[in-house]
């Protein structure tokens, strides 16, 4: 699979990365073999970055448990901050707690355990706002953890102003945040040109929109928006030399950003992550004019939309 240079972190990151929070939201009903399949298929399959997350259950335990011994062939992220409990010794975390610096301190050293690794390859803060953000302790935890050498590099996942926030600020490496072919103020906004210009490697969440494109009806409350979005964008006509797999048409739309480095796909199904491979590595690029009428049709209907997270 191909690799491209992932910022100025000196790391080589496949295009397509591995997004654990399905693992989370199956946890319960499917079984840790499962999960065993689908990151080990990532791994054998040319994947080479894993993103979870401190707040999606037991995920960072499962990567753990197994794939803990191919540690050396992927790029390991996960996000501190955001999270309800500790699974260790059974303390909750109020909101407001989980936003200390000794709250991010010990998430990271948590994650070390889950993840039954010495190091992280990158610590993200877990789309807070700008008020935390500007609390010096909460980065200060970040910087310390890498100086200790718990993490290589930091970053930021989130949207809209905190985001363009962590981009000014200077003192992250890497910006995860959302985009796609029905979101893409990211693009419209300047968000990527000032990402790249503080040479930032950039992850995409949500890429594929949570399937928006040719569907009626969001399975999901929270993709309302998006399918909203994208049945308004799809009622202005064919889209010339599109893709018949709306599954394509999206993840080639976000790879033509030339700033994005990599996307994070998540699924439990193994050949969902196969097809998902096959597309990536076989079927892209998509046609620019494809791209383009995508591009047009959003700037002609965005009217206020905010960045969907």
């Amino acid at each position: 699979m191909e690799r491209t240079d992932f910022g100025k972190t000196g790391l080589k990151i496949t295009r397509l990365g591995l997004g654990l929070a399905e693992i989370s939201r199956q946890e319960r009903s499917k079984t840790v073999a499962e999960a065993d399949r689908v990151l080990n298929a990532a791994l054998d399959g040319g994947i080479n970055f894993l993103d979870t997350a401190a707040c999606y259950g037991r995920t960072e335990e499962i990567i753990g448990e197994t794939v803990a011994h191919r540690r050396d062939e992927y790029i390991l992220a996960t996000k501190c901050g955001h999270t309800t409990d500790d699974g260790d010794r059974g303390i909750p975390w109020t909101e407001h707690e989980s936003w200390t610096g000794p709250a991010v301190s010990e998430s990271i050293d948590r994650s070390l355990r889950r993840l039954r690794t010495d190091h992280l390859d990158l610590v993200q803060l877990h789309s807070c706002n700008i008020d935390i953000l500007e609390n010096s302790e909460v980065i200060d935890a970040l910087v310390q953890a890498r100086e200790a050498g718990k993490t290589r590099f930091i970053g930021y996942s989130g949207d809209n102003a905190a985001a363009r926030w962590a981009v000014e600020s200077g003192l992250f490496e890497t910006l995860q945040t959302s985009f796609n072919l029905v979101e893409q103020h990211a693009r419209t906004k300047g968000l990527f040109k000032l990402a790249e210009a503080k040479g930032m490697g950039v992850i995409i969440k949500r890429p594929i929109a949570n399937g928006a494109w040719g569907k009626a009806h969001s399975p999901y409350s929270y993709a309302d928006e998006y399918f909203r979005r994208a049945q308004i964008m799809a009622q202005m006509g064919p889209l010339p030399e599109a893709p018949d797999d709306p599954i394509l048409l999206a993840l080639g739309f976000v790879l033509a950003q030339p700033e994005v480095d990599t996307i994070i796909v998540g699924t439990h199904n193994p050949s969902h992550l196969s097809s998902n491979i096959e597309m990536v590595t076989r079927d892209l690029p998509i046609a620019a004019e494809t791209v383009e009428a995508l591009h047009r049709r959003f700037e002609e209907v965005d009217d206020g939309w905010v960045q969907l997270t």
